[in-house]
C-alpha cells in the first residue's frame, strides 16, 4: 500500500499509524501505464508480490518527474521486494517501458 503517495509494508503498520493520513491500496492504483507494460513485458507470474510491486514502481516512476530512469535506478526499485518467479528482467523491462523507454529497453 502507499501512505501518503509513499510505498509501506501494510504487514508492519498498525491501523492507528494510518488515522488521518491518505491510503492507497493496489485497487485504487490509476497507473494504466504501468499496469499495461506489466502485462505487455509478462512482468508477472504468481501474482504474489504484484500487489507491493506495482506500489512501490508506480511512487518510483512518480519521482522521476518525466525522466527516463537508468537501469541501476530500476534495479534499485525494485530491490524492497521477493519475487520468487520472474527474475525481475520483465519487471525492469515493463518500467522502462512506463517510463516512455522503447519497448525492449
Amino acid at each position: 500500500m502507499q501512505l501518503d503517495g509513499e510505498p509501506v509494508r501494510s504487514c508492519l503498520m498498525l491501523a492507528v499509524q494510518a488515522r488521518d493520513r491518505a491510503i492507497t491500496t493496489i485497487e485504487g492504483l490509476s497507473n494504466e501505464p504501468l499496469e499495461r507494460a506489466f502485462h505487455a513485458e509478462h512482468a508477472l507470474q504468481c501474482g504474489f508480490c504484484t500487489a507491493g510491486v506495482l506500489m512501490s514502481l508506480d511512487a518510483f516512476l512518480r519521482g522521476l518527474e518525466g525522466r527516463e530512469p537508468t537501469e541501476k535506478e530500476i534495479r534499485e526499485a525494485l530491490a524492497g521486494t521477493l519475487c520468487r518467479c520472474t527474475g525481475y528482467e520483465g519487471m525492469a523491462q515493463a518500467v522502462g517501458r512506463a517510463a516512455g523507454a522503447p519497448p525492449g529497453h
